[in-house]
């Protein structure tokens, strides 16, 4: 058979087309690209995500004349690394021994603060009311009085106070968890109130 120059028809060619293969370590690479794309971006987000800007908080000292007692470190030995929504705080160097403290999210908002040690509570008397939270009795000074949206609760019925200051509409949670702490920590003793005046 003779091809005419000029058609336009196509020439039959009993030829099979060459088929291209991709090599498998090109498809492989093609699969793993995005694949590494994607577990790097997930990383990155986490990683940005659980770093606080929050510096770290700075706590003054307090007289606290059974900080470095033994029941002390037993309870903050106890404490978890949350309080309800608040996470485990850094503090300023040199932090005050028995102190802790766990914050929110945001960089405004006030912190919760633990001190363990301290002396008995100016107003808890044999008169005072005591709130208990899950096994732990527990002594309330609100901050209203000194124009604080917090208030501070002090345990009465363990061989150390142990001070917890929460601000207003932190809710429950935080005093039920540090409740489990220190009554998984410190054993429960009778109460020693001041006498009445």
């Amino acid at each position: 058979m003779t091809s005419d120059p000029n058609s336009t028809e196509p020439v039959s060619s009993d030829a099979e087309p060459t088929e291209q293969r991709r090599h498998p370590a090109v498809i492989a690479t093609a699969v793993a690209l995005p694949v590494a794309l994607l577990i790097g971006v997930i990383v990155v987000a986490v990683t940005v995500s659980g770093t606080s800007t929050r510096p770290p908080e700075a706590l003054g000292p307090v007289d606290a004349p059974s900080a470095e007692s033994a029941e002390c470190t037993a309870v903050l030995d106890a404490l978890p690394d949350s309080l309800g929504e608040y996470a485990r705080a850094e503090l300023v160097d040199p932090a005050p021994v028995g102190a802790r403290a766990w914050a929110p999210d945001d960089d405004v908002s006030e912190p919760i603060v633990m001190r363990c040690g301290l002396p008995r509570p100016l107003g808890f008397d044999v008169a005072s009311s005591l709130q208990v939270i899950n096994g732990v009795q527990w002594f309330e000074v609100s901050g209203a009085d000194s124009g604080l949206d917090a208030s501070t609760w002090y345990t009465v019925d363990r061989p150390v106070y142990v001070a917890l200051t929460v601000p207003g509409g932190s809710g429950p949670t935080p005093l039920q968890d540090a409740s489990d702490a220190i009554s998984s920590a410190l054993p429960q003793t009778p109460l020693d109130p001041a006498p009445l005046k």
